[in-house]
């Protein structure tokens, strides 16, 4: 018998097809719980942190091992994109490491994650590492404080694939706010970047007597100030490439300012630290695609990339299908304004091409705004989605708070989201419901909220 997928007790109305990634988990380990044996995945980064995750499986020759394929393939992806790694240690029953290690290759079937976390991430070859449980390293985590800087004038920047909103902020307060709209993810040439995002900041400098510090947060990896890949700049060619990469250091020195720009997902999880003066959040940002950043029970960030747009939520054969990764079930297909043109068309709403992804996005507001029933079954149906996998996100993180933010979550759509969440802790995992609270900022905080907490990112020396 292969590994058994559990239909969810509350179905998103326009997807009676998803199977929740963490039922099926929890159905799995619940059934291994007095028969499994260890399995340890190790996940070594380029800093030499490791990161080590510890379940059961069923042993080798157990009638159910075929069981453990799945539920390990499905594992590692999520703890890849969720800590990162070019090295991973399988510590368990060798059918397991064997499996892994033909998907994770360059033939595989995760060839797509062999290549992005190896060669484009951490630029080392990358490896899957077949041992014990008892040979995998000991974990080695490391956390940094962020951010939290408000004193003097600041500027703020948040880069998304449809907008790219700038503040200005004075001692903590922001005393200008502009959401400037884009197309990034369709040009080939690196200055219409640079151009776009020196005009932001010029425009919000403008407003303010001197800059002493700018922050900014966009989506993807971002390593010392530099891009190491992020999908904004998906049209750059390769061999052009590293003009974007360094393009915050060029800003910076033209600038002549402190200038720190990470993911945009941490900026999200500082901002709700911030707001609610507690740690342990997670913050998830429905934007163009899913940013997720978090904020530790210490209050700190750790070094793990947190990039849950590409971490598997749904485990149906019939999920969709992720562009870029070529995975079926990927979180940005669930938490972003992509599930919104997925969904649309299955309640008669035909968005056309023409129109950005911004306007588009708008018109299915304004739909659901006038009391349009199909509209309103678009975010019931990301509101249980949510739910599940904030279920999810809790087994991976431990969390008291998390944070709703991003485009998707205007008007109407995000009470509607935060209240099918709710609903689906209360009825599904009660515990998690008593011990996690859902949060959903005013309309201002969530549409700048996170380039007002980005300006607070650099130390002014």
């Amino acid at each position: 018998m292969t590994f058994q997928l559990v239909k969810p007790k509350l179905v998103p109305p326009l997807d009676p097809a998803f199977c929740p990634a963490v039922l099926a988990n929890h159905a799995f380990t619940q059934e291994v719980e007095e028969v499994g044996v260890p399995l340890v995945m190790g996940l070594e980064r380029a800093d030499g942190s490791i990161s080590r995750f510890e379940t059961k499986v069923f042993p080798e020759h157990h009638p159910r091992a075929e069981a453990n394929l799945m539920y390990a393939e499905r594992l590692l992806k999520f703890l890849l994109w969720q800590r990162g790694g070019w090295k991973v240690y399988v510590g368990g029953t060798p059918s397991v490491g064997h499996y892994l290690k033909r998907c994770y290759a360059p033939e595989g079937i995760r060839a797509f994650d062999f290549h992005f976390m190896g060669e484009s991430v951490y630029q080392k070859p990358f490896t899957v590492v077949e041992c014990t449980a008892a040979d995998v390293p000991a974990e080695e985590e490391s956390q940094q404080a962020l951010g939290r800087h408000l004193e003097g004038y600041r500027i703020g920047f948040d880069l998304g694939a449809s907008d790219l909103k700038v503040a200005a902020v004075a001692d903590g307060q922001a005393i200008f706010s502009e959401e400037i709209v884009w197309e990034p993810r369709r040009q080939t040439d690196p200055q219409y970047h640079y151009q776009h995002i020196m005009a932001a900041l010029k425009l919000a400098a403008s407003k303010m007597p001197r800059v002493d510090a700018i922050g900014g947060s966009s989506a993807g990896v971002y390593i010392n100030n530099r891009a190491m890949v992020a999908s904004l700049f998906r049209g750059i060619p390769p061999e052009r490439f590293d003009e974007v990469r360094n393009m915050f250091l060029r800003i910076r020195e033209e600038m002549g300012v402190p200038l720190e720009v990470v993911n945009d997902g941490e900026v999200t999880a500082l901002a709700g630290s911030m707001s609610l003066e507690d740690n342990a959040i997670l913050g998830i940002a429905l934007g163009s695609s899913e940013a997720a950043g978090y904020v530790t029970p210490q209050g700190n960030i750790t070094g793990w990339l947190n990039e849950l747009a590409f971490a598997p939520v749904d485990y149906s054969p019939a999920a969709p299908v992720d562009e870029w990764s070529g995975d079926r079930g990927c979180g940005a297909l669930y938490f972003s304004q992509q599930c919104v043109f997925r969904l649309a068309p299955k309640v008669g709403l035909e968005l056309p091409n023409v129109l950005t992804d911004a306007a588009r996005l708008e018109l299915v507001q304004e739909k659901l705004e006038a009391g349009h029933a199909g509209a309103r079954k678009i975010w019931q149906s990301m509101g249980y989605y949510l739910g599940y996998g904030i279920a999810h996100y809790a087994d991976f993180y431990p969390l008291k708070h998390v944070l709703i933010l991003g485009r998707c979550t205007s008007g109407q759509g995000g009470p509607l989201m935060l209240a099918g969440a709710n609903e689906v802790l209360a009825t599904e995992f009660p515990e998690l419901a008593r011990q996690i609270s859902l949060h959903l900022p005013d309309e201002k905080s969530r549409r700048v909220g996170q380039s007002i907490a980005a300006a607070s990112l650099p130390a002014i020396k």
